[in-house]
């Protein structure tokens, strides 16, 4: 009787519909994306370097969304998606795009992409020993491919895509071509957006879900300002010696501040050699840790980091022994205004040309046309502005001598290619706009360039438009300067 009753529920079960899986509705909302890409040839700045083709994986969330990489579709042409096991590629475009935390959202105009599918929520922070499920399309096949791992570790990392220092996954699940952008999964809600290797076996990492989340109501308004950043630098007081010289009492934890960019949302409530003692009301540790949760801790810029621009932070300090406590508003974004930008994406090259003289602002973008290898190759004044330059009142970029097409009127010139501009007409040269200024300005018989060894480049006006024009023709050019200094 019992073996019977036994066999009809099993019986029973087997013709009843199978219930839906989490995993289920997950992998109708993964999506492979399909892009057509084109940068700029920084060394050849009125051209594109060509266009390339890549793949890459992401998820529809609520509003009929798409979350993804930005490095999937950075420098964008053309975009398709398609729902895995599903035939159709629907066009989709750009609606945000986040380089400085790797992420992007788009949108696809045609309902029927939509259809039957429920969109994936964002979850919590996941916790060191989650396990969790990683959705993507890696390279290889076309098919949609689902691994497991273990979440190992949560703390700051350096994102390759815009060197910025944010909270990050690492996961024992490698991350491979194609599986950028895909979600990372925890039950059925999303805890991150798989994002880059870790260089080991089975290392990768993820973009947790506080910085989607922060992403997701910093363009609420439909405008996308940014991840705050207080554009400082601090020192660790672990050594004793330190920490009596400024003064820190028995118990008390911070950080002191070397260096405030002129920037800076505290460049006129904060000092270098103040010690930031707590933060947002956290302490931060001698080294430059906050607690995060039980057994975790990350760096302090977490708590920057999860505001949003425009809100205010107050923060705890020790000046010259005595405590204080100022409040600074969030107004400037991380990476913002560097002598020498990170790589920079869907912007076109700043340049201009005088008689066959190609001037640019040094950027990461011009110094990767160095090679693979770019940093180890490049002169030392260019790695020094690139490792400690500031920004100024004076210099808010470094304008760069980067080409010479070669001509009879600049002949002798062509080795000083990558000069470093100095002075034009003996105008100081703190930006593109005052390079142009400097030379369009100038009424004299010559033009006088010097550069930062004092080398010297002589052009001389008469009939310079003419002939500028003329080498702008032999070398089929079509403007002397890009569209921002028209």
């Amino acid at each position: 009787m019992v073996v019977r009753m036994v066999l009809g529920i099993l019986i029973m079960s087997w013709l009843l519909p199978a219930a839906v899986r989490p995993e289920d509705s997950v992998h109708e909302a993964v999506v492979k994306l399909y892009c057509i890409q084109g940068a700029s040839d920084y060394l050849l700045p009125w051209q594109m370097a060509g266009l390339t083709r890549g793949t890459g994986s992401g998820c529809i969330i609520r509003g009929k969304r798409i979350l993804t990489n930005a490095h999937v579709v950075s420098n964008h042409a053309f975009i398709q998606v398609r729902r895995a096991g599903q035939a159709t590629k629907y066009t989709a475009k750009v609606d945000m795009i986040a380089h400085e935390c790797d992420l992007a959202i788009l949108t696809v105009d045609d309902e029927l992409f939509f259809e039957g599918v429920k969109p994936i929520d964002i979850g919590d922070l996941a916790e060191v020993r989650d396990r969790v499920a990683v959705y993507g399309f890696p390279k290889g096949g076309d098919e949609l491919c689902i691994t497991e791992g273990v979440i190992s570790r949560v703390e700051h990392t350096r994102y390759s895509h815009s060197s910025a220092s944010l909270l990050t996954c690492q996961m024992d699940a490698a991350i491979n071509p194609g599986s950028s952008g895909g979600p990372v999964v925890k039950g059925d809600r999303i805890v991150g957006v798989a994002f880059q290797g870790g260089g080991g076996e089975n290392i990768g990492y993820m973009v947790p879900s506080p910085v989607i989340k922060h992403l997701l109501t910093d363009i609420a308004d439909g405008r996308h300002d940014g991840t705050p950043d207080l554009q400082i630098s601090v020192q660790a007081m672990e050594n004793p010696a330190l920490r009596k010289q400024y003064r820190l009492a028995d118990g008390q934890t911070g950080v002191r501040i070397s260096r405030i960019l002129m920037d800076s949302p505290v460049i006129n409530l904060l000092k270098v050699n103040d010690v930031i003692l707590s933060i947002g009301g956290i302490d931060v540790a001698d080294d430059g840790t906050i607690m995060l949760r039980s057994g975790e801790r990350t760096s302090w810029q977490y708590i920057v980091q999860q505001k949003q621009l425009g809100d205010t932070v107050a923060m705890n300090i020790l000046r010259d022994g005595q405590p204080l406590t100022v409040n600074a508003t969030l107004s400037i974004p991380i990476n913002y205004g560097r002598l020498v930008p990170y790589e920079q994406y869907d912007v076109l090259p700043s340049y201009y040309i005088i008689g066959g003289l190609v001037f640019e602002p040094l950027t990461v973008n011009y110094l990767q046309r160095w090679g693979k290898a770019w940093y180890s190759r490049l002169p030392i004044e260019l790695t020094n502005y690139y490792v400690n330059g500031e920004p100024a009142s004076n210099r808010r970029q470094v304008i760069v001598l980067i080409r010479v097409l070669a001509d009879e009127l600049n002949a002798g010139y062509q080795g000083l290619e990558h000069a470093i501009i100095v002075s034009v007409n003996g105008r100081k040269i703190s930006a593109m706009k005052d390079l142009v200024a400097a030379f369009e300005e100038h009424q004299g018989d010559t033009h006088t360039i010097i550069d930062e060894k004092n080398r010297i480049i002589i052009l001389e006006r008469a009939n310079l438009a003419e002939n500028s024009q003329r080498i702008l023709q032999k070398y089929k050019i079509a403007s002397d300067r890009s569209a921002d200094l028209r």
